[in-house]
């Protein structure tokens, strides 16, 4: 008969296992999922070789992040496969069932009287009706499904419900490599008028004649950006950045005079200083623990997904959110060249050549300019977070799931994260580029990738001699307590010469 054995499908309602399928099926299904995975590895392994011999460093180990988290939702998709029978059997009583629902409960069928029936299958229910899914369980008919119905219970999560989950968990990371790369294209593509002004610059070359002076409101820098003193002025600077963000940003005086003060700063006697390579670096270098999803970040996946209650409406405040700290942050980040601009003409009247700013940490929050990129990071994984749920929700349930929410709130999600990230990426970022470098200190891009791999090794090695006990029988003469505090004296200069590239 065609439903003898256990190979039952169809009326039978068992599943067929690997042991009445086809052979020629299970070759030809690994085989093309063994083929994906190659062909998707070797495309990773050739990227990476290209930015390696490009000297492109900073995207290569971004590259490099990017198989680390591959690797680590493998794992976790692993895990959940491993784990499904486990949870099969992790029993729960209904009335748990009942709350902090991201879907109202369906109704109970009702019988030939009107009176609602008793449902049988009350996890499977509930669960389908949590992830606003009308398929039937995938293992509806095993075991696992019995074990907690045979005591009146629930299993805690469903499997297909687990299958959805790590099918999500992996969108969402995709979604944020692919958009923080998307990111970064834009803000590299806003920034190519920056490179013809560094070229301009490095042609003019060093000008050696007269030093006129000027009165400080002469520099066009300072007519853009400084209109007066008082509370008055102060919130209309705010204004002017809030609403400055959204067009021309950066203007060529804007980066004629920050490259100035970063040079003046950090490389006085090295005029030709090639900023926007070194700005260029940089951002590649951030870019790289941008595109990685840390433990915060997965704490915020966990407190969204929890927060996905029906009523409470909160996923629209969680698109809000993010929005406003990203116009903040850019706000902030074009203040700081006001505040540069204010300092210059508070302490002058007039000044002789080119005006120079004074970079410094006291100019950010809490005097940590990292404190923009850990924003920046945050905002973005949420952009992705945003996308990747609504296109998820999209596949599996439709536009009209009661998960996906009504469709006012949706539509109106979906265009904030949109406008979030096009704007992260045509202004917040080049905005980032540039003022992230006026602090008190510079980057390790600075240098060349040798010089720096160099002095990064230097510094651990001095640090390791410092550390270790000296046995030397020499060490306890006086000669031998010279050599150890000319040492000493060695590693502390090494330090303080290397601490401003960490």
């Amino acid at each position: 008969m065609a439903g003898g054995g256990g190979a039952k499908g169809g009326a039978g309602g068992e599943e067929i296992t690997l042991e009445h399928t086809p052979t020629w099926i299970v070759a030809s299904v690994c085989s093309v999922i063994v083929v994906i995975s190659l062909l998707f590895e070797r495309l990773l392994h050739r990227l990476g070789k290209r930015l390696s011999k490009s000297h492109r460093k900073p995207l290569y180990e971004a590259l490099l992040k990017v198989k680390e988290e591959l690797m680590l939702l493998g794992f976790i998709s692993l895990m959940l496969n491993v784990f499904q029978g486990a949870t099969q059997k992790i029993c729960v009583q209904e009335s748990v069932m009942h709350h902090l629902l991201p879907c109202p409960l369906p109704p109970p069928p009702l019988d030939d009287d009107g009176e609602a029936k008793t449902v049988a299958h009350y996890g499977a229910t509930v669960f389908t009706g949590i992830l606003g899914s009308t398929r039937r369980l995938l293992a509806g008919g095993g075991k696992n499904s019995d074990y907690c119905q045979n005591r009146n219970k629930v299993p805690i999560l469903s499997i297909e419900a687990i299958h959805q989950l790590h099918i999500f968990i992996f969108v969402l990371a995709v979604t944020h490599v692919v958009l923080s790369a998307v990111t970064l294209i834009l803000g590299s593509t806003q920034t190519r008028n920056w490179k013809h002004w560094e070229e301009k610059i490095q042609q003019n070359g060093d000008d050696n004649g007269p030093q006129m002076i000027k009165h400080v409101q002469e520099f066009k820098f300072i007519q853009n950006h400084f209109k007066g003193h008082g509370k008055r002025w102060g919130i209309f600077g705010w204004l002017r950045a809030f609403f400055k963000q959204f067009y021309g940003s950066i203007t060529e005086e804007d980066y004629t005079t920050l490259r100035l003060g970063f040079v003046m700063k950090h490389c006085r006697g090295h005029p030709k200083f090639n900023f926007y390579n070194y700005m260029h670096r940089a951002l590649e270098g951030d870019f790289k623990k941008v595109v990685g999803i840390s433990w915060y970040l997965w704490a915020l996946l966990m407190i969204f997904l929890l927060l996905n209650v029906h009523g409470w409406y909160v996923y629209i405040w969680i698109s809000v959110a993010p929005f406003i700290v990203l116009l903040v942050v850019g706000s902030k980040m074009e203040h700081i060249i006001t505040e540069l601009a204010l300092e210059v003409a508070q302490k002058h009247t007039a000044i002789e050549g080119e005006l120079v700013v004074s970079p410094s940490d006291e100019l950010f929050w809490f005097g940590r300019p990292k404190l923009v990129l850990l924003l920046i990071h945050i905002i973005l994984f949420q952009n992705a977070f945003e996308i990747a749920f609504f296109f998820w929700l999209l596949v599996i349930y439709g536009f009209n799931s009661c998960i996906m929410g009504k469709p006012a709130y949706v539509i109106a999600r979906l265009v904030i994260s949109v406008i979030s990230q096009l704007l992260c990426g045509y202004s917040t970022l080049p905005l980032y580029a540039i003022i992230s470098q006026m602090g008190s200190s510079f980057k390790k891009a600075m240098f060349d990738e040798n010089i720096s791999e160099g002095l990064a090794n230097w510094a651990q090695n001095a640090r390791q001699r410092k550390r270790m006990p000296t046995t030397n029988v020499g060490d306890s003469s006086p000669d031998g307590e010279g050599i150890q505090m000319v040492n000493a004296r060695r590693v502390s200069a090494m330090e303080q010469g290397t601490a401003r590239l960490i």
